[in-house]
């Protein structure tokens, strides 16, 4: 059981492939409790957090961040503790020569649901506003679809061969998640 008197430093843990030689996620992550660093293709820290499933947490970065997503370093606990997960990640970040952004400023583009409204075209905005209730979710579902297949072919040349399903309910808002 980890404690905060042992808490492993982030530079004496090993880089782990984002994804394996098959294009897929580390399956030694499904359904285990703690906490990861990604890292960049140059291995500069782009983001530290904790989870209760990590490869659940390690799909949906992907989608969100792919062109982020290349290495890991991973450190497993026994039972939760936010305390001790907060205790690390902190211990983790503080540890690193810079604050990645993932922390501050980009936060959102790491944990939230991608809003494809955001990517709207002049046109689009302008049929949005002049349109009822059922035209304004047709667009924004249209809107969605258009930045999944952007998504989709991002991932693709990444080499991820996992299967990648967004909730379809979800797209009518004009956002994009991992359906559960």
């Amino acid at each position: 059981m980890t404690t905060e008197a042992n808490i492993p430093t982030l530079d004496s843990l090993e880089y782990i492939p984002y994804l394996d030689a098959e294009g897929q996620l580390p399956a030694q992550f499904q359904g285990k409790v703690g906490v990861y660093a990604i890292f960049d293709q140059d291995k500069v820290l782009q983001y530290v957090g904790y989870s209760r499933d990590i490869d659940l947490s390690l799909k949906q970065h992907i989608v969100r961040q792919a062109t982020k997503c290349y290495w890991l370093k991973v450190h497993l606990i026994d039972r939760p503790s936010r305390t001790i997960l907060e205790s690390i990640k902190d211990a983790w970040i503080s540890e690193n020569s810079t604050t990645p952004a993932s922390v501050g400023s980009e936060a959102a583009q790491w944990t939230d649901p991608i809003d494809a409204k955001l990517t709207m075209t002049a046109e689009e905005k302008s049929s949005y506003h002049a349109g009822d209730g059922l035209m304004q979710d047709k667009l924004l579902k249209n809107i969605a679809r258009r930045v999944e297949q952007q998504i989709l072919a991002q991932l693709s040349d990444r080499g991820l061969k996992m299967q990648v399903r967004f909730n379809p309910k979800l797209k009518e808002k004009g956002l994009l998640d991992l359906k559960q």
